[in-house]
């Protein structure tokens, strides 16, 4: 594979190159189909990955509310069973001092039962409003859950109707690279990454480059004419070629024609 790369002439090169650049350009077209399909279904996916984290965590805050409910509430009956035990110690004491720190300990009792109980309150109320957050959370993410389905089935129907040729496609472009030099190779690809249209390889039209439209001196354009070596623009960097290397010969010339007898047209009127 290596020997036919080597082997290969600077016309044949740019051949490849042009032709990798238009079987490229098919698949662009075929993902330019898609549109927006593969990034919304992407944005779906983490929106529902999100909430259902989110929905997770409410759930597990419910949980933990619940467990603080039911310990304010044991809380509550320990303190209740001190109070009763304090007391009935308060008719058997000795002296005023006894009877006072008992009294205290059934205050302190009582004010705990009154926190548990504020606290209780509290975590009922945010449960609540966990509940119904909750509620709010599931019914979005059942909302994006159906978006996810009819994106993922757009995209599947649009994917099955074109895979066939995308495959052939990409087959055809791994053949193609492997006839190309590594080096060259990597300088198209990132070329292509660099321009808006993924051109990397345009023809010279009408005595411009077909990328950036900038006008190409004409020694500069015997040279891409004589196909001896590979020449850039030395404005956007993309490779230019003749037309008639592309294929596009004919058609330059038959405008040119049209041009002609236009001005001669003009000139007689």
């Amino acid at each position: 594979m290596a020997k036919e790369t080597k082997e290969l002439t600077v016309e044949e090169r740019l051949e490849v190159l042009y032709e990798l650049q238009t079987v490229l350009s098919k698949i662009d077209d075929i993902k330019t189909l898609r549109g927006e399909l593969p990034l919304e279904v992407q944005d779906l996916e983490d929106e529902i990955e999100g909430l259902n984290t989110r929905i997770e965590k409410i759930k597990s805050d419910i949980a933990q509310l619940k467990t603080d409910v039911a310990t304010k509430k044991v809380d509550i009956e320990t303190s209740k069973s001190l109070i009763a035990k304090y007391t009935e110690q308060q008719e058997n004491v000795r002296n005023n001092r006894e009877y006072d720190l008992l009294g205290k300990e059934i205050e302190f009792q009582t004010l705990e039962v009154q926190l548990s109980e504020k606290r209780i309150k509290e975590f009922t109320s945010e449960q609540k409003v966990k509940g119904e957050d909750l509620e709010a959370s599931k019914a979005i993410f059942d909302g994006r859950k159906k978006d996810l389905d009819q994106k993922k089935n757009e995209l599947e129907e649009i994917v099955s109707e074109t895979k066939q040729e995308e495959e052939k496609l990409r087959e055809k472009s791994k053949k193609l690279e492997s006839k190309i030099e590594p080096r060259l190779l990597q300088s198209f690809k990132r070329i292509r990454k660099n321009t808006r249209n993924g051109l990397a390889v345009v023809y010279v039209e009408r005595d411009a480059c077909g990328g950036c439209f900038n006008k190409i001196p004409p020694q500069r354009q015997l040279d891409i004419r004589s196909r001896k070596k590979i020449i850039v623009c030395e404005y956007c960097g993309r490779i230019m070629i003749d037309p008639e290397l592309a294929g596009v010969e004919l058609q330059v010339v038959e405008e040119k024609k049209k041009t002609r007898k236009t001005t001669t047209r003009k000139k007689k009127a």
